[in-house]
């Protein structure tokens, strides 16, 4: 009766054997594209290089301005303004500026990078759903799969460094993206696609009049949620080189300085709110224009 207590398995020679010729195909896959793929992403390492250089070195009276005429732009709310100056200033005064701008420079990377691939990408899945039913499996696995995996393929290939956690941080932030451009066009009111095609639109200009500008409040929400995982993935994406507030957390974490892990965690958490209510007080102003425009 040992079938019933033990499941039936491959025998270990077996197993090991194709764990250790995938591990052999990856590493060789790894030797001899390795170098042609850091020179792919060279590109994105010196966009991402010039952003934290540009926030970091730029002096911390305009970056605080910016940032304020920005949150009012998109909320016309001073108090939100007002709370995300004061959010910066208690950041900087506890000395955790400079980390603080190299985690903003790179999420806002990651943001950019995230729109350019997810946002064509869910435009063509809300036109196929051949293509959707055939995305939407992969979108679950990298939604679902344990953040340090992404680690592991993305340092064999790359290694340490700023470009691969930015890598690995994309591939786990930017489901929300294309699940919610797929969804925002497909939500569209059809009566107002056929009044578009009654009055002769073309498809590329149903697209970006018609579906994109009402579906955009959707848009919105997606690249709030990618803001809000990628900064949960910067503590992780520090164990392999990623500068800003996650080495402080991880520093912490190994050596067991409560105060650090806790100031640096509060900062981040300080971004995210910043982050997190601009853009939905962004999504909620361009929601009551479409409501205005159309009915």
């Amino acid at each position: 009766m040992e079938w019933l207590t033990t499941f039936p398995h491959l025998d270990d020679a077996s197993l090991t054997a194709l764990k250790k010729s995938i591990d052999e195909g990856f590493r060789a896959f790894t030797r001899a594209y390795g170098g042609g793929i850091e020179t792919f992403f060279q590109p994105l390492q010196f966009f991402l290089i010039y952003c934290e250089r540009l926030m970091t070195r730029t002096p911390w009276p305009i970056v605080i301005l910016v940032i304020a005429v920005l949150a009012w732009l998109a909320s016309r709310s001073i108090k939100l303004a007002l709370g995300c100056v004061v959010m910066l200033l208690l950041i900087g005064f506890f000395d955790m500026w400079d980390d603080t701008m190299k985690t903003i420079s790179m999420i806002f990377v990651c943001t950019v990078l995230a729109i350019a691939i997810g946002l064509p990408l869910g435009i063509a899945m809300s036109r196929s759903d051949r293509l959707q039913n055939t995305v939407n499996p992969v979108l679950d696995v990298m939604q679902t799969m344990p953040s340090f995996v992404y680690l592991i393929p993305v340092v064999m290939l790359l290694g340490i460094g700023r470009v691969p956690g930015l890598i690995a941080v994309v591939i786990y932030a930017i489901p929300p993206m294309i699940r919610l451009t797929n969804l925002g066009i497909r939500l569209v009111d059809k009566d107002v696609l056929e009044a578009a095609d009654a009055y002769g639109s073309s498809g590329w200009q149903r697209l970006f009049k018609v579906q994109l500008p009402l579906a955009l409040p959707t848009i919105m929400a997606g690249i709030n949620q990618t803001i809000m995982m990628a900064l949960a993935m910067v503590v992780i994406a520090a164990m392999i080189g990623v500068q800003g507030l996650g080495q402080p957390v991880l520093k912490a974490i190994s050596n067991q300085y409560f105060t650090l892990g806790m100031f640096n965690g509060l900062a981040i958490v300080g971004i995210a709110i910043i982050f997190d209510r601009v853009s939905q007080a962004y999504g909620r102003r361009l929601q009551q224009h479409m409501e205005v425009a159309h009915g």
